[in-house]
């Protein structure tokens, strides 16, 4: 019998049956998968992005970023149905229909991704120490093998108590933000304007591919896999079709109100880097916003130390968080495409190891060089977009196969339009590129 995905995880959480207890109670308990997924969705390329985008263009660029949010959240709920459904997670399924030297390609590659995502928090949170106590970035750098230590401890919890941590982490850097937009006293009307999309945004080459860019950032190949799996970690009756109708309908909720969640934060961003520093700098870099929020040159009355200090807070705990999120959907990689169970803590010092080597190499001959060292994140962004549709097609596939997935294949109007996301998104990411 083949083992579960996540199996400490599998089937852990209890949920109410069909017939118990109200809607809030029932989505209380499914509640939690949708938190670590949503973390995915702030990382420092996704604050990068909506920084820029908002010291660029004001406002104008909200809209395109409420699009992904949406787009993101058709690809999470083809993961749930197929979690739910099948009872396995992306990797298995697609390790099931591909010969092994196909196989062994998509793992490779998505090895790459995965590390391509744990670069991202590893300089997210070096620049943040930095940042709060001025450590070098090469001692910031040895610092994140401790959150090695820091995973496997919130892990022996459960993953309730986990899914608990990510979601008071997503309320603190939420409020962090808020806190700092309002203090900036925003245009809400110009905000409001900033939700419609906007033709310039076509005829402008240089918006359109910040627009690209933030469409291109948003969905990640991780989040994919660690949904397909974290959708299983509620203990429902999967031959009863009533519970596993349910268990679906609450994993969207869920997914839905934490990636809104996700999209308000990246909201709050570019409004903040509309509102300080449109007109005033040009944003290129997390040190531009952290040392121009205390800069009276720059944002005027606005400068705070208080404030940098917050936004340096916010960008070291999101660091720290998303080694969970790695950690966990860089072991259903390597289970589910050739079957290789090792425990978390050696998968996370496997990763993060492996992940040091090019950081160090390239930190050494940059002479790390902060802002130098933060386009590490653009190169991150690069291989998750090369892994994208490697991850994205399958997956459309396999939820419209109607004898794996019964009544819950996707009909053929969905598996056509969804398709068409995934043509978009990978045009959209190769133009990125090229």
């Amino acid at each position: 019998m083949e083992k579960k995905s996540l199996d400490d995880i599998n089937g852990s959480v209890n949920v109410p049956t069909v017939y118990e207890t109200a809607f809030w109670q029932k989505f209380l308990a499914y509640s939690g998968p949708g938190a670590l997924v949503a973390v995915g969705y702030m990382d420092p390329g996704n604050w990068l992005t909506s920084l820029a985008s908002g010291s660029q263009y004001g406002y104008s660029l909200l809209g395109v970023l409420f699009v992904s949010i949406i787009v993101a959240m058709i690809m999470q709920s083809l993961s749930i149905k197929l979690g739910v459904v099948t009872r396995t997670d992306l990797a298995q399924a697609i390790a099931k229909r591909v010969p092994k030297s196909i196989r062994i390609g998509l793992w490779l590659l998505n090895e790459l991704a995965m590390m391509a995502t744990d670069l991202t928090g590893v300089v997210g949170t070096s620049i943040a120490l930095y940042f709060l106590f001025h450590l070098p970035l090469i001692i910031g750098i040895f610092l994140t093998i401790a959150d090695v230590f820091i995973v496997l401890a919130f892990l022996r919890f459960g993953i309730r108590r986990v899914e608990f941590i990510v979601l008071a982490t997503i309320l603190i850097v939420g409020t962090i933000f808020a806190v700092e937009v309002c203090r900036a006293h925003p245009s809400w009307t110009a905000i409001l304007n900033g939700l419609i999309p906007q033709s310039q945004i076509v005829i402008n080459h240089s918006e359109l591919l910040l627009s690209l860019g933030i469409i291109g950032a948003t969905i990640m190949p991780h989040n994919i896999y660690l949904h397909s799996a974290l959708a299983q970690s509620r203990r429902y009756d999967e031959h009863d079709p009533a519970q596993v109708a349910e268990t679906i309908k609450f994993a969207n909720w869920d997914s839905i109100i934490h990636l809104i969640a996700a999209l308000i934060v990246n909201a709050l961003l570019l409004i903040l880097g509309g509102t300080l520093f449109f007109h005033t700098t040009n944003l290129n870099s997390l040190a531009d916003v952290f040392y121009g929020l205390k800069d009276p040159q720059i944002v005027g009355s606005l400068s705070s130390s208080i404030m940098s200090w917050l936004f340096g807070f916010a960008l070291l705990i999101t660091g720290l968080i998303s080694s969970i999120t790695s950690t966990l959907a860089g072991q259903i990689v390597m289970e589910g495409y050739i079957n290789i169970r090792l425990p978390l803590w050696k998968r996370r010092l496997l990763t993060r190891f492996v992940t040091l080597i090019p950081i160090i190499i390239i930190g050494i001959f940059i002479r790390f060089n902060e802002q130098q060292f933060e386009q590490l994140i653009i190169y991150a962004q690069v291989i998750l977009s090369i892994a994208l549709p490697f991850t994205l097609f399958p997956l459309v596939k396999i939820t419209s196969n109607q004898k794996l997935m019964g009544k819950y294949a996707n009909h053929r109007w969905q598996a056509t339009i969804e398709y068409a996301i995934v043509i978009l998104l990978t045009g959209l990411n190769l133009s990125a590129l090229f």
